[in-house]
């Protein structure tokens, strides 16, 4: 398939923004918890959110340049019943608005008490928006990652690894921009960020390459006979299904070579998880900053790559070679 630029930003942008948002409610938990009384100010939290509310913002205009009709973009909501994409649609601005709620509760400072438990520890109006915002990411992961692992006969994205992997690298880039975050204004969980970017790196980076290695394995179950409906056994395409530029030759095509793919599963493999990593494990903050500098350009190099490894059915008639 031929990747649209426009959709390889918006799914990297709110991606870091969701996994921010995550970071920034379980860091919440971990001094709620086990801090023995240590807490951030309601300002780290608002300031957060807002980071992550820049990058979801960012990840919907850029949503908007591969619209035909942007005049018509509330249409793409009216499907929720059976389009994932209508679901993303309306769940990236319910991701939005929790973002703004929990970041304006912490800045107003209403983090009144909700409940009260046994052990002395309470659950306060911030903690329980805070539970409620990661719902909404998670099902806006789930949305994202469906849009294309429900798209059956592009066998290389059907699959639960699609999901998982755009879960694990969304919340790997935003673990990694809160720990750069963190580090930069003396917060006590950057340490906590730190190690858990770490874990999520690892784990991004073995769910992708079990990606890559299954759709290396990958046969195609249609054949050049079925595609043209020819009776004959041995079958050889001389010439490209259509004698000029279609929508089927150039939409379905990402016109790269394929040492060009290759070269770039190397870089996205080694800017999106390797360096990322060994700069998260240095520690230092413009290091950190640095690591989710690196790793976003990564990502946006995975993401083509995702979407040139899928393989269009169609692609059987209309080869790209004469």
């Amino acid at each position: 398939m031929r990747p649209a630029f426009s959709v390889l930003f918006l799914t990297t942008l709110i991606g870091a923004g969701q996994g921010l948002l995550v970071a920034l409610v379980a860091g919440q938990l971990f001094l709620v918890v086990g801090s023995g009384g240590i807490t951030e100010s309601g300002g780290f939290y608002a300031v957060g959110s807002a980071l992550a509310l820049v990058l979801l913002a960012l990840g919907l205009l850029a949503s908007f340049f591969h619209l035909a009709n942007p005049q018509r973009a509330w249409r793409a909501a009216t499907q929720w019943r059976t389009s994932w994409l209508s679901r993303e649609v309306i769940a990236l601005p319910a991701v939005m608005g929790m973002a703004v709620l929990y970041g304006g509760l912490h800045w107003l400072g209403w983090d009144m008490a909700l409940m009260h438990f046994a052990n002395g520890k309470s659950l306060d109006l911030t903690m329980a928006v805070g539970f409620v915002t990661v719902l909404a990411c998670f099902a806006l992961f789930l949305c994202t990652g469906m849009i294309y692992a429900c798209v059956k006969f592009i066998r290389e994205w059907a699959s639960v690894w699609t999901v998982i992997n755009y879960t694990l690298m969304g919340l790997a880039s935003g673990f990694i921009l809160a720990a750069a975050f963190a580090a930069s204004s003396g917060a006590v969980v950057t340490g906590l960020f730190s190690g858990t970017a770490l874990v999520l790196i690892i784990a991004a980076l073995f769910g992708r390459a079990y990606s890559l290695w299954r759709n290396a394995r990958i046969r195609p179950v249609s054949t050049l006979k079925g595609a043209i409906g020819a009776p004959h056994q041995n079958i050889r395409q001389v010439s490209q299904g259509f004698g000029g530029k279609s929508f089927n030759t150039t939409e379905f095509f990402h016109g790269a070579s394929a040492d060009t793919v290759r070269m770039l599963v190397v870089f996205f493999i080694a800017a999106g998880f390797i360096a990322p990593a060994a700069l998260v494990l240095m520690g230092a903050t413009a290091l950190l900053w640095l690591a989710f500098a690196i790793q976003y350009v990564g990502l946006l190099a995975e993401r083509w790559v995702f979407f040139a490894h899928g393989n269009h059915v169609q692609n059987l008639y209309y080869q790209r070679k004469a």
